[in-house]
């Protein structure tokens, strides 16, 4: 076997996120179909991480093992030949030859993910779908020196969405959190070893709301003590948040 390390990029505006799902239409579905015209034996896509529905990506990783006797092309032909059989909203930006025990997901050490805010009355049209509006104005300073609150190994079940299955622990170690602005556009960059189910949604949705003043740093730190997610600020929406990158 083959084994190749994929870089994935797509809008994920029309799709039930990353993880196939039973009757929906997913990304790693979209993919794994593409493989399978090119090399029938193909069964899986193991993926760095999952991301929700509505959510984007311009650096997923993931990686596929191939049988040497149906692959013979190098990983600049796989990308192409493999593009040409995606939806134009999927996309692999790199494929390259991987040790035989290299593994997407196991071998991650981070992951970076970019939330945008467009901070304005009216809507920048070209960011529709690729950031959240907030017409309200939102105090930046404010919200950025909260974002330091959540840098560190912390408990964020009160940040993150509970799943159907108990998580075995909610404490994860974040090595960036901040905010910035350009004209109305405002980025949260947000870097860690791993995340929980809808964190990084938490996250900005609680800094948006210490960005209209509902909240301060004593509240956000009680936030976390408490230890419930009912205490938490909202989800912001899915279409503002993209996987940038995943560090190996």
């Amino acid at each position: 076997m083959r084994r190749f390390k994929l870089t994935i990029a797509y809008d994920g505006s029309q799709y039930y996120g990353w993880q196939v799902q039973k009757g929906q239409v997913t990304v790693q579905q979209c993919v794994e179909e593409a493989f399978q015209k090119l090399f029938p034996s193909v069964k899986r896509i193991h993926s760095s991480s999952r991301t929700d529905t509505g959510v984007h990506a311009l650096g997923m990783v993931a990686h596929v093992d191939l049988p040497k006797d149906e692959c013979r092309m190098d990983g600049y032909k796989l990308q192409l030949a493999v593009n040409a059989f995606l939806p134009a909203d999927i996309r692999v930006m790199k494929a390259v030859r991987a040790r035989g025990d290299f593994h997407a997901r196991f071998d991650a050490k981070g992951k970076q993910y970019r939330y945008l805010i467009w901070n304005d009355p009216v809507m920048n049209p070209l960011l529709i779908g690729r950031a959240w509006h907030v017409p309200s104005s939102l105090d930046v300073q404010l919200m950025d020196k909260a974002a330091n609150l959540f840098i560190g190994k912390k408990d964020f079940k009160s940040f993150a969405t509970t799943r159907e299955y108990e998580m075995e622990t909610t404490v994860r170690r974040l090595t960036r959190c901040d905010v910035r602005k350009r004209g109305a556009k405002l980025t949260v960059a947000i870097e860690g070893e791993g995340f929980l189910y809808k964190m990084c949604r938490g996250i900005v949705g609680t800094l948006a709301r210490v960005g209209h003043g509902k909240l301060v740093q004593k509240d956000i730190r009680t936030i976390f003590q408490k230890r419930d997610r009912r205490v938490g600020g909202m989800n912001a929406p899915a279409d503002g948040l993209t996987l940038m990158k995943v560090k190996y």
